[in-house]
């Protein structure tokens, strides 16, 4: 086997795969030849193609890949092999789903970090009453009422588009469609519509809160899921391996932690005032500055959406839905939501994506810009981030460090839960 035929192999093994487990492929902008011969074939077996992925994933050391490139393409396979033994009735314990899908190995959370994170939120909520209420009185008197959603989300698409444009670039005549959809499990959603343009569908029934909007809207459209898409997009158009987007692989807990960074990338600290403005000019009043400062001192909480979903497996539901409303200071209506997610067979494992990758994006990129460049770019992945030459790449080309340019398999799908 070369190289050069990898990225074709890997494209045919996930479209054949896609037929068994719809939503393996979020996008492929390649070959059309590769998916009508796909669908024009016969039912692929589930077994088979977790052979196949197997035995390409033995293949990938002895191609003279560089490093990066190497890891990336193993964990792609190893991601593929893991859908396909799925898709053939092979279960194995949530943990070992989200090891062997996403690059990473996880447990349970430090009670002692929820309760530092509780007494950082107190500090900021002063007043009578239990934390959870007061933070359910927050909630309630920031909640975003239904009939002005449309126009604060279209406001605050226009200006993160103007700041990641003066930041990224932007391609001329790139398009975000927005759409409102009820019934969902998830807050916020991207699907690239091909060449330059991507709906982002956003939960009409969910509750949302008006100072946590602005981070979800960077995170499905500028500078998050919908300009990686323009830059994959575009990048394909000479390289094979760039034009397939998996749903489930180390890759897309990268690309989804970079989405989560994008409103720190192009914003930066004060991003809650700034937003408070976008949303003044609509109607729409929100302290933003409380908002950024709660958004900081419940990051560590995130970890308790990753318990719960572990706690499924041992424990049962109502021992999720208690940790929820515990830790995340939920209500009851608030905590079967986010269960709802973490319970989904598609998403459950994809929660890990949301809990590891921000904080792990975050770390690495410390407020360099060339670095967030390099994590929307390359093929960056969880194993590359923690490696002990990760502090090197600020500022350097890849090819600098012996790694390729190109960006390989990755994907632009939000599940995002509403905590």
């Amino acid at each position: 086997m070369k190289a050069s035929g990898l990225a074709r192999d890997v494209a045919l093994l996930a479209l054949r795969l896609d037929r068994l487990a719809p939503g393996t492929v979020e996008a492929f902008d390649g070959d059309p030849a590769l998916r009508r011969h796909v669908r024009s074939g016969r039912a692929p077996v589930p077994s088979d193609l977790a052979s196949e992925a197997e035995r390409l994933r033995r293949a990938v050391p002895y191609l003279g890949l560089p490093p990066v490139r190497k890891t990336f393409l193993d964990g792609e396979l190893l991601a593929l092999e893991r859908t396909a033994r799925t898709a053939a009735g092979e279960r194995v314990p949530l943990r070992a789903e989200i090891r062997e899908t996403y690059g990473v190995d996880v447990g349970p959370g430090d009670p002692d970090r929820y309760r530092e994170a509780h007494r950082a939120v107190d500090a900021l909520l002063r007043g009578p009453g239990s934390l959870a209420d007061r933070l359910a009185a927050h909630r309630g008197r920031d909640e975003l009422p239904a009939d002005r959603r449309p126009a604060a989300i279209r406001a605050l698409v226009a200006a993160l588009r103007a700041r990641t444009a003066a930041v990224l670039g932007l391609p001329p005549g790139e398009e975000v469609e927005v759409e409102l959809v009820e019934g969902r499990p998830w807050s916020g959603f991207t699907r690239h519509l091909g060449g330059s343009r991507s709906l982002a569908r956003f939960s009409a029934d969910a509750p949302q809160r008006a100072g946590q909007l602005v981070r979800l809207v960077a995170h499905e459209t500028y500078p998050g899921h919908h300009v990686e898409h323009l830059r994959r997009a575009a990048a394909a158009r000479t390289d094979p391996e760039r034009s397939l987007s998996l749903t489930r692989s180390p890759r897309a807990l990268v690309v989804e932690g970079v989405a989560d960074l994008g409103l720190d990338a192009v914003v930066g600290p004060g991003w809650g005032a700034w937003a408070a403005e976008v949303l003044a000019e609509v109607g729409v009043v929100t302290d933003g500055e409380l908002a950024e400062a709660l958004d900081e001192a419940m990051l560590p909480l995130q970890q308790v959406r990753l318990d719960a979903a572990l706690l499924v497996d041992r424990a049962g539901e109502a021992a999720a839905r208690d940790h929820l409303r515990r830790w995340l200071l939920l209500d009851g209506a608030r905590a079967d939501r986010v269960l709802r997610f973490l319970t989904d067979p598609h998403w459950r494992a994809y929660t890990a994506t949301y809990v590891v990758g921000y904080p792990l994006l975050r770390t690495w990129w410390a407020g360099d810009e060339a670095r967030f460049r390099r994590a929307l770019d390359e093929p960056v992945t969880p194993a590359v981030l923690i490696s002990p030459t990760a502090g090197r790449w600020s500022g350097r080309r890849a090819a600098d460090r012996g790694a390729t340019t190109t960006d390989g398999v990755d994907h632009a799908m939000s599940g995002r839960p509403f905590c």
